[in-house]
């Protein structure tokens, strides 16, 4: 045997390392232990739900394992924490091996068995039904720019917790990765760590680079991330980076690179093609299990908090002071960016973010007074929309802004976001309709009011002049989920004094009597265009009511009964495409069969001044003064 001849204090540093490589061992045994746990639950539950992707989860079950079990700090008895690391599945369809493992830490206690099924939480992809999912998901490509927004609001609060984020190999397929990719690097979100998942196989065959980590690897470097390739099933190699990764403020974020096998441990489904998406039968499951062997080691989760949350939540004392002379009309745009900056002042958990936009959006005001709270998303709506939603999961209120147009470019992050359940989330599209005039068609947002009310429990605002405006932009951070507010580029009457109120669902008849015989229901820069065919009208000795639709969805009802009720037809007028806008709103809302007739932009618009293209898509004065003629005749 030989004999240590060191001192002391040599000796004890020998016998502690010693110490610690043993633990150390024991520890990656138990992980691994825990992984094939995951691998043998993921299988069962996905064969008693009858679908599901087993072996995408199993890729990654070793990943997920060192996570949560080891690497994460967290308390599995809090969901609500937010001084604590978080984990986002970006890679939906992985959702059994979430719910598994929030099953074996203890943090649910719902039966993994009911996967799929219509009373269960567990369901195909992550939805917040269950408490510790931040952002739904399954729509690829979308958890980047979420955690990005996550990050971001634990920087805002002091808190410095990790956000973990599991990508696939195809799903990097996506633009929207990339352009989050951009930001986390821009931001310098170094408590950022997303881990892609290897496998090769996609849905229908091998994904674009196989098994070659360096192509991703090289990818995330020339985005201005650190990027570590590591082989996904070596548990040892696993902790190394984990424990190292997101730990350096200040410093870029960190892309980890794990070559995998899907459906790793059993060998009739390791790399096989054919298998994404389908659960095994009994049978095969029954082989499955015995190969993946008896239960091993245990392991535990010690509960952690970083103990540096800082939430706030603001009820201002006063509303915002609003000024504007009568004789001076205003851009709404404009009116958004004067209310999003007094509003700063009063909600410190007000955040803004814009796309590459904001001295037309006017967001420009609250950047100028708010830096720290402002984000420049750049010409990157998928990744803005993100981030927005990570922000408004994590105690913000986000006002996204861009021009209307281009906020269709973000449609699936924004319905996602709808599923995500977010407190508050606000955007903002400027420029909307055919009245931005010589710009021409391309810029023309005239599909964005369709887009929010087909998303589920948005509301849909369209202010007609500034103060409706600020005070509908100042509502808007009181309102649960996703308001979307719609602004113009020309500058409108003020039709309204300071004190005016607005509340969400309501709208003002502008313009009545007992004689009415047709309702005019407009939004936006319509509504001065209806006032001036009522004054036409009026010469000519018909009565017709003017009614501000301001709040799209929800429709004010009551206004609609009573204009069903007293007068013989009802007109809407909008800057939108017929299909999907406040037209059919009304239409839909109507208690009674009354006749509607709706003017709005129909064909491809060209450009030219607004007054030549109000009137020539039919939605100018001359042509509302037509309509209600025709009507009454």
């Amino acid at each position: 045997m030989r004999k240590f001849t060191g001192s002391t204090d040599a000796l004890q540093a020998g016998v502690a390392s010693r110490q610690g490589q043993k633990s150390r061992s024991q520890t990656e045994q138990t992980l691994r232990s825990e992984a094939q746990r995951l691998r043998r639950l993921v299988i069962r539950m996905t064969n008693a739900a009858g679908s599901g992707h087993p072996t995408s989860c199993m890729s990654a079950a070793d990943i997920v394992a060192a996570a949560y079990f080891h690497a994460m700090r967290w308390d599995p008895s809090d969901a609500q924490a937010r001084d604590v690391d978080s984990f986002i599945f970006s890679k939906g369809h992985a959702a059994p091996l979430l719910w598994a493992a929030l099953s074996e830490t203890g943090a649910i206690d719902d039966d993994p068995l009911t996967l799929r099924k219509l009373d269960s939480r567990l369901e195909g992809h992550p939805t917040p039904s269950v408490p510790w999912v931040k952002v739904a998901t399954g729509s690829l490509g979308q958890g980047l720019a979420a955690a990005n927004g996550i990050a971001l609001a634990n920087r805002l609060d002091g808190i410095d917790a990790t956000v973990y984020v599991l990508m696939g190999d195809g799903e990097c397929a996506e633009g929207s990765v990339w352009e989050a990719a951009e930001f986390a690097a821009r931001n310098k979100l170094s408590a950022l760590v997303a881990i892609v998942d290897v496998n090769a196989l996609g849905q229908s065959g091998p994904t674009p680079e196989r098994h070659d980590t360096a192509a991703y690897a090289r990818r995330f470097e020339a985005f201005g991330w650190n990027a570590i390739e590591i082989d996904g099933h070596d548990m040892g190699a696993i902790l190394d980076v984990l424990e190292r990764a997101g730990r350096s403020p200040g410093q870029a974020p960190t892309a980890i690179i794990a070559r995998t096998i899907k459906g790793k441990g059993v060998s009739f489904l390791e790399g096989k093609e054919g298998w994404h998406g389908k659960p095994l039968d009994d049978e095969k499951m029954k082989a499955a299990l015995a190969e993946l062997g008896e239960d091993g080691p245990r392991a535990t989760v010690e509960p952690q908090r970083l103990g540096q949350a800082k939430p706030w939540k603001t009820t201002p004392a006063k509303s915002i002071e609003i000024d504007y002379p009568k004789d001076k009309p205003a851009a709404t745009r404009e009116a958004y960016g004067h209310a999003l900056a007094k509003l700063g002042k009063l909600r410190p958990e007000i955040v803004a973010i814009d796309g590459d936009t904001m001295n037309s959006t006017y967001a420009e005001f609250f950047a100028k007074e708010y830096p720290d709270r402002f984000f420049e998303a750049y010409i990157a709506e998928q990744s803005m929309a993100g981030t927005g939603l990570g922000l408004a999961v994590s105690g913000k209120i986000p006002y996204v802004a861009t021009f209307a147009c281009f906020l269709t470019r973000a449609a699936d992050f924004i319905r996602m976001a709808a599923y995500s359940r977010p407190a508050h989330l606000v955007f903002c599209g400027s420029h909307a309709g055919i009245s931005i005039g010589e710009d021409g068609s391309s810029q023309m947002g005239l599909e964005d009011v369709a887009m929010f009310r087909a998303v589920e429990g948005t509301t849909v605002l369209c202010p007609a002049d500034a103060v409706s405006a600020e005070r509908l932009t100042e509502a808007a951070a009181e309102r649960d989920g996703i308001v979307y507010i719609r602004t113009t580029r020309p500058k409108l009457p003020i039709l309204y004094d300071a004190g005016e109120s607005f509340p969400i669902g309501g709208s003002k008849t502008l313009k009545s009597s007992p004689k009415d015989k047709v309702t005019i229901i407009a939004s936006g820069v319509t509504v001065a265009e209806a006032l001036a065919a009522h004054e036409a009208l009026a010469k000519r000795g018909i009565a017709v009511r003017v009614v501000d639709a301001y709040s799209i969805k929800p429709i004010d009802k009551a206004m609609l009964a009573k204009a069903a009720e007293e007068t013989r037809a009802i007109l809407t007028v909008e800057d939108h495409r017929a299909e999907g806008g406040l037209g059919d709103a009304v239409a839909e809302a109507l208690p009674a069969p009354v006749p509607v007739q709706r003017l709005a932009v129909r064909g491809i618009p060209h450009s030219g001044t607004a007054e030549q293209l109000l009137d020539r898509h039919g939605i100018s004065r001359r042509a509302i003064e037509e309509a209600v003629m025709a009507l009454v005749r």
